[in-house]
């Protein structure tokens, strides 16, 4: 063990410190690749910050009602402070992979908490001496508007981090942890909001409950993080990741048919699973099925969703395998969505409707942070941020798109004797099977013409032996013959 200039604790990681110290360049770069315990640290501050600004992005929908009440405004309204996240994060995508790839990892994710804090903070303190003012929501707008400032900030950072800060066998471990704490921060959301704000009266103390935890985080974050990178680097690829330009880069992947294909067939999986989380209780309601039922259902998708990432975060760190197992889940993913189309129109089904949603979410948010993995593996040494971040954007268009189009393939009914939500009667039949059937096209799109080398891995492969080889040899000179 040594000590870096901080005092932190690092271990060399690949090479053993006794060997033989050799002039060869490939050989010592390889000599100093060392993994840092405070890796840990920033990892933990990444998971806190994307959790918080998932449950300011979710605070209203759980308490819709209330809250409309509250700020004095309609449904709809509520609904929009939901809604600018996504409006903000597409047009800014593009400066935040910018940002990630030229100024770094630590101001990044500075930059993140304090928008993240500043925006739970205004939220709070701009609450109104009379409950209903319509002088609030432009306020809580505009928090919401820090907010979704700060979320493309977030969310493009795990594959830096792991990247940056973790050896080739736990980078996918890594990114799992940090990009499960999204949906993570929305089960919080879900659980904390209908909890705490019981009334409109209770709203305040909700906004502070969120508040306070982004403070925190935000001193952290600013206190906690002193670089971008560590002393040294914690893997091969690591040295000079990011090294091409942020303009090149794009070049790059656009003339890359293996990104292009991922980034259309795994943008179209997100679009659908946004469509999904948002239409639940909808779709569910309908046929019968209360809030409760459905608020069930969206728990269950998020918790499975969390256990099969880390199944496959782990696996991957091990064997490798992200194309085959990304393929592998898609395609149980597909099966799963088409169960969910059929059985969601049925009544009475909810054991067999539940177990579908909790096989939705282990199969499909796994996917999520391996994709993430792959798209860095295949487009190298295009930046991290740069590749995963375009994947999010084709993502978000993609929601929009599927949004209006699956609510324009809705039906209004004249009566529903069944319905448990609202006044408005919509079947989503057609919708749902156009759901279904969009993600099952693009699943067999992705496993019939997606392959594509390793190439961040073949790069540190490449290092280890020319390395090892010309060690070899120089070695050889000193041996009798």
């Amino acid at each position: 063990m040594e000590k870096d200039g901080d005092g932190a604790s690092c271990e060399v990681s690949t090479v053993s410190a006794e060997t033989p110290r050799s002039s060869n360049p490939e050989l010592r770069k390889l000599l100093s690749l060392k993994v840092y315990k405070r890796r840990w640290f920033v990892l933990l501050v990444l998971c806190l910050l994307n959790c918080s600004n998932a449950t300011i992005w979710l605070t209203f929908a759980p308490v819709a009602y209330q809250s409309a009440q509250y700020l004095g405004v309609s449904l709809e309204d509520i609904n929009w402070l939901s809604l600018v996240y996504m409006v903000v994060a597409i047009p800014l995508s593009f400066g935040t992979t910018w940002m990630l790839d030229t100024l770094g990892l630590r101001i990044t994710l500075i930059v993140g908490s304090w928008l993240n804090m500043i925006g739970a903070v205004l939220r709070f303190v701009g609450k109104p001496v009379n409950v209903g003012s319509k002088l609030l929501y432009p306020v809580v707008m505009l928090g919401q508007t820090f907010g979704a400032l700060a979320q493309p900030l977030i969310v493009f950072t795990p594959t830096k981090l792991a990247a940056h800060w973790f050896p080739d066998n736990q980078r996918a471990t890594a990114n799992m942890i940090t990009s499960m704490c999204n949906p993570l921060g929305l089960l919080f959301a879900n659980i904390i909001s209908p909890r705490v704000a019981q009334t409109s009266e209770q709203i305040p103390a909700l906004m502070l409950v969120y508040a306070i935890p982004a403070c925190i985080i935000c001193f952290l974050a600013t206190v906690g993080i002193r670089s971008s990178t560590p002393p040294t680097p914690p893997s091969a690829s690591a040295e000079s990741s990011g090294s091409e330009p942020f303009v090149q880069g794009i070049k790059l992947l656009l003339r890359n048919k293996a990104y292009l294909i991922l980034l259309l067939c795994f943008g179209s999986g997100v679009a659908v699973f946004t469509c999904f989380t948002a239409l639940l209780e909808q779709i569910l309601c309908v046929q019968g099925y209360t809030n409760d039922f459905a608020g069930l259902c969206g728990a269950l998708f998020i918790v499975f969703g969390i256990v099969g990432a880390c199944a496959l975060g782990l696996y991957v760190d091990k064997t490798k395998n992200f194309t085959e197992a990304i393929k592998v889940n898609m395609s149980f993913t597909a099966l799963a969505c088409i169960a969910f189309s059929v059985v969601s129109l049925m009544r009475q089904q909810k054991v067999a409707i539940a177990a579908i949603c909790s096989l939705l979410g282990f199969f499909g948010f796994s996917i999520y942070p391996a994709a993430m993995e792959l798209s860095v593996e295949c487009t190298y040494p295009v930046g991290e941020a740069t590749s995963a971040g375009l994947i999010f954007i084709s993502g978000q268009i993609q929601s929009v798109v599927y949004m209006v189009l699956l609510q324009v393939l809705s039906v209004r009914l004249a009566d529903s004797p069944l319905l448990t939500c609202g006044d408005v009667v919509f079947s989503w039949k057609v919708s749902t099977l156009v759901m279904a059937g969009v993600f099952s096209v693009f699943t067999c799109c992705f496993v019939l013409f997606f392959h594509t080398r390793y190439r961040r891995l073949e790069a540190e492969e490449q290092a280890t032996h020319r390395s090892q080889s010309v060690d070899g040899s120089s070695s050889n000179q000193y041996m009798p013959t």
